[in-house]
């Protein structure tokens, strides 16, 4: 998995963190805005490319959160170069039995809802 935190607007003043990248074993990109609330705690305000394809592109999750950060113009090829980096690397067991449960255990699974 690749993960890289993206530097945040200036006048970005409700998110804290940013972080996109690439999950293999999921086969999808991701995107993560975090808040932190007032006891500290992390609220994650975009949580998406959580199963299996759902966000296919580097674009895909960069557009999710371009409205809070200073995308660096190279960032979709840096995901894309994390994805085929991994094009060689199998699902182990665990893996696998994952994938299963996610795929034939719920036909819709539920979304974190948005803070």
């Amino acid at each position: 998995m690749s993960r890289r935190q993206v530097p945040l607007k200036k006048e970005c003043t409700e998110i804290d963190r940013v972080v996109v990248g690439y999950d293999r074993p999921l086969e999808t990109f991701f995107a993560q805005a975090i808040a932190i609330d007032a006891t500290g705690e992390e609220d994650c305000v975009i949580w998406q490319g959580t199963y299996p394809g759902e966000l296919p592109t580097p674009r895909s999750a960069i557009a999710l959160i371009e409205h809070y950060c200073n995308v660096p113009e190279d960032l979709a090829r840096q995901l894309e170069t994390d994805r085929l980096a991994t094009l060689a690397q199998a699902d182990g067991p665990n893996q696998q039995a994952a994938k299963r449960a996610l795929i034939i255990g719920e036909a819709e699974p539920p979304r974190p809802k948005p803070g």
